[in-house]
């Protein structure tokens, strides 16, 4: 304030709070850090806290509590019924290390993942490469190949039911009108064919999905790129390999990770389709778990099975998100 006698003004001492803060601001670089006092980094982590906190919640009552559920029955011998049931310890997981069953089951997933997992996206891609070159339509091919991944699973293992079936199925009617009556057999009956059966239809059902999000990851191709390699000689591999890929391979690794791990947990198309037969020539673990469980009042050894397919499978999904990470970050470099 200025005085009468003319003097110079004095400015206002600054409240306690800005002192406080001020005296702890910096230089990072060029910037001013400014460093809040402790009541406010204080108050901070509590709304932190607080957002959170409903996440958490959902997490602890819909994934933790369960897992641990599941890991207790695993080590008991439940049937449903008993209140208490008589403590096994690691029976369960000892007996299926010796059920032949089990390596059975864990080989028809193996040719599942890789199957179903090459197939997809190696169909996907080509659709979704052709329909990315045409100049109209897309919204049509994305609304048709999509509309399969949508819809329920029984309802397609139901109708690909009929199409397979031996003397009324669409597909033995087609292979008698073009001369191939000697191919026809019941398919989904012969244990030769059941599982590549079933494969067929997951995969038709799963190409629209793989098909829309690569045509997505194809419209932010750098065209100028492309047009480059073509003056340089390059053919359509050349061109796919070496410019396209290394542009959408953070999404397609993304595809990858969802198509692979699909082959870990693939349950309800096998069951309504063929229930793992004929002759367990379609039994996944998925579907073992639940006859184990379901079928034959196994609950405990049931659980041990579904803990198996998840201990199987997290690894597989860590290592495919670190290496979908480092790609996003070395910018399309596997």
């Amino acid at each position: 304030m200025s005085t009468a006698s003319g003097t110079a003004p004095v400015a206002a001492a600054p409240p306690p709070a800005a002192r406080r803060g001020r005296r702890r601001a910096g230089r990072v670089g060029t910037q001013l850090a400014y460093v809040p006092p402790p009541s406010t980094r204080k108050a901070q982590r509590r709304l932190g806290v607080l957002f959170v906190a409903p996440l958490i919640a959902m997490v602890g009552v819909f994934m933790l509590f369960p897992l641990g559920n599941a890991f207790y029955f695993a080590l008991t011998d439940f049937d449903g019924l008993d209140p208490s049931p008589p403590w096994v310890g690691l029976g369960n997981f000892t007996e299926l290390l010796q059920d032949e069953n089990v390596y059975a089951a864990f080989k028809n997933n193996v040719i599942w993942i890789v199957i179903g997992t090459i197939g997809p996206l190696a169909i996907g891609l080509g659709m979704a490469l052709l329909v990315w070159t045409t100049r109209g339509g897309s919204v049509f091919y994305r609304t048709v190949f999509f509309l399969p991944f949508i819809l329920p699973q029984v309802a397609i293992g139901v109708v690909w039911g009929w199409i397979y079936e031996p003397t009324r199925g669409w597909l033995n009617k087609v292979l008698d009108a073009v001369g191939l009556e000697s191919i026809t057999r019941g398919w989904l009956g012969d244990p030769g064919t059941a599982l590549y059966a079933v494969l067929a239809t997951a995969i038709w059902a799963t190409v629209g999905f793989v098909f829309v999000i690569l045509l997505s990851a194809l419209r932010r191709v750098d065209l100028d790129l492309v047009d480059a390699s073509m003056l340089d000689g390059a053919n359509a591999w050349q061109r796919l390999r070496y410019v396209i890929l290394p542009q959408i391979m953070p999404v397609f690794l993304m595809v990858t990770t969802i198509t692979l791990l699909g082959g870990f947990r693939v349950f309800d198309i096998v069951f309504v389709m063929t229930g793992g037969g004929p002759a367990n020539a379609t039994e996944v673990l998925g579907t073992y778990a639940y006859s184990s469980a379901f079928e034959l009042n196994r609950i405990s050894y049931g659980t041990a099975l579904a803990l198996l397919i998840t201990v199987i499978a997290i690894p597989f999904a860590v290592w495919l998100n670190r290496v979908q990470r480092r790609v996003s970050l070395e910018g399309g470099s596997v």
